[in-house]
Order: structure tokens, then sequence, then C-alpha cells
């Protein structure tokens, strides 16, 4: 059985989608059987998996109106070793036709529960909004990771997310847990990412990942490619930290 991670983060420009593409990565090159679940409209993680999001049949969309099951939708990453149940501008329009469905917070869920014997991690890219796309990546999900920078308003916005994961976990999804936060664009010559960093660390102790992600120029370059960082290089100081982010989340979910 699966285990099920949302990557949240209310604030946009977070790296959301750039630590769900390279963890997704990683996890595949540390021998793990997993699927990433693009929930964004915008298609980033699935273009930056090297999947045309242009191209593919059918996407995540499809999935969540009732039109096709996940095991027909997902396309592979050659690259990176991982398969992936793709996004597109089309999914925008999921906001109004769920409104109408039964259960229409809970549809990715009942999906996923079909293929999750198949995998050992499903990875969701939750779009920066609480919508009924991020609604939907928090109910299907057993935990979030939060990606976050060590910057005053990071932590502003880390608050109403917190509510917001506590209202999920009461109302709609018991087993919903933070797992863990993860630092990154993290600058170590910044005196005040050493400040918020250490205020994370105080304040949620080992719920903060011991992997600390730098700001790294190669990262950035990586979607450009189609290719996921730690594929692009693999030597890179950014792509060596999620292999390491990697191996601590295999550990990890051991004592979940």
């Amino acid at each position: 059985m699966a285990r099920i991670f949302a990557v949240a983060n209310q604030k946009g420009g977070v790296g959301k989608t750039t630590t769900t593409v390279n963890l997704a990565a990683a996890l595949a090159a540390h021998e793990q059987r997993v699927l990433l679940v693009d929930l964004d409209p915008q298609g980033n993680a699935t273009m930056g998996s090297g999947v045309d999001k242009r191209a593919v049949p059918a996407t995540v969309y499809q999935v969540l109106i009732g039109q096709t099951s996940v095991a027909e939708a997902r396309a592979r990453s050659e690259a990176g070793g991982y398969d992936v149940l793709a996004a597109n501008r089309e999914l925008a329009g999921a906001e109004i036709d769920l409104v109408q469905i039964d259960n229409r917070e809970k549809r990715l869920k009942d999906a996923l529960a079909l293929v999750d014997a198949e995998y050992d991690f499903i990875l969701i890219d939750c779009p920066p909004s609480l919508s009924m796309l991020t609604l939907n990546g928090l109910c299907g999900a057993h935990g979030v990771i939060i990606p976050m920078q060590c910057e005053y308003y990071a932590l502003e916005g880390l608050s109403d997310l917190v509510n917001t994961i506590k209202q999920v976990h009461a109302k709609l999804n018991r087993d919903l847990k933070i797992i863990g936060l993860l630092r990154v664009m993290f600058d170590p010559r910044s005196t005040l990412s050493q400040q918020v960093s250490a205020q994370l660390e105080a304040h949620f102790g080992d719920k903060v990942f011991k992997a600390i992600i730098p700001r790294n120029v190669r990262l950035a370059e990586a979607p450009s490619h189609g290719l996921p960082g730690v594929v692009f290089d693999k030597q890179a100081k950014g792509s060596q930290a999620y292999l390491s982010f990697a191996a601590e989340m295999i550990e990890r979910i051991k004592s979940i």
C-alpha cells in the first residue's frame, strides 16, 4: 500500500513543484515505485517530469470527473523513472464541474485507492491556494510535506496552512498529519535564513526535516530541459540535497 503525501503551501513560489518533481525522481533513484499527481492547472510538474502536457491523451481532470481511471490516464517519466498523472489548463475547469458531484472533495482519494498497491509513494503537487483541487489533495493524502523558505512572510503563511490542515483533519480526513517541514532555497550566508530556521526547529522540533535544500542554479535550469534536477545534474548541491531528503523520507515513514 502506497504512502500518499501532499506537497502543499498556500504561499506561491516556495518550491512546491521543484520539491515534488525532485523528490519523485530521488525516491525512484532509491528504487521506490512512485506516482506523481499534478494537481496544478499550470502543469509545471508534468512538464518538469519530461511529459508534454499538450500531448497526453488524458489527465487528472478526466480522473476527477470520472471519465477515466488513474491506470488509464497515467504517463511515464522515462527520465525520472516514475509515473505521472498529468495536468494542463483544462484542470482549471474542475472547480466548476466538481460542484455538482457528490463527495467532490474525495474524488482523488477514491481514484488513487484503485492503484495504491502498485506504488510505494504517491506524491501530490498541490496548487498555491486553498481550492477544491487542494482539498482533494489533502483529503487523499496520509500526510503533508510543507516546503518553505526561511523568511519572515513564510512564517506568517505557515500558521494559516497549519490551521487549514487541522480543519481538514477534523472534518474530512482523520488520517491527515504534517509529516514535516522542508527548508528550501536556503542561503546559509543569510542571517535571516539562519534565524528563521532556528525558530522552525524550536517550534516544530523533529517535524523539521534534517535535509536542507540550498539555492541552486542547476535545479532552476532543469525544468527547461524537461528533466528533474536530480537527473539533469546529479552532482549539483541541490540534487544531492534532494537525494538525502528522499533517504530521510524512506526512514521517516517507517515510524509513521
